[in-house]
């Protein structure tokens, strides 16, 4: 079985810096990541993930950086079946002038810059897209 899910890698500008935007999750406390979730019918995986950002993060100004999307692939278990996850995922430059807010999903949201951001992500994988993104922006 294969699970479809769209995300985005949020950044913004302040004060002459870039700050990336990482969720730490309610379901696995010790889970530092970026905003994602399931496709719902009828979506585009842009409208996901889009989606995704404004129910984890309140966050509405996003910018959809052309030119980047990337694919992660990993398993986990549902009701004891293995499941096949696939996240598409692309580039977000927020505007929005506050931080955004945090959903029941996460327990914390924070703004870091580059290098504090990649050690805290928790997966290997996203600090992968992590540095993709940087490249991108750089």
């Amino acid at each position: 079985m294969m699970e479809h899910s769209a995300g985005m890698v949020l950044y913004r500008e302040r004060k002459g810096k870039r700050e990336y935007l990482l969720l730490k999750s309610t379901y696995r406390s010790t889970f530092w990541g970026f905003s994602k979730g399931l496709m719902e019918k009828g979506e585009e995986e842009s409208q996901t993930a889009l989606r995704e950002v404004r129910e984890e993060t309140g966050l509405l100004q996003i910018e959809v950086v052309p030119g980047f999307q990337e694919k992660t692939f990993f398993w986990k278990t549902v009701e004891e079946k293995k499941v096949q996850k696939e996240v598409t995922w692309f580039l977000g430059r927020v505007k929005d002038a506050g931080d955004g807010k945090v959903s029941s999903e996460h327990e914390e949201l924070v703004w870091l810059p580059f290098e504090e951001a990649i050690v805290r992500v928790t997966h290997k994988q996203e600090k992968e897209l992590l540095k993709k993104a940087e490249e991108k922006i750089s």
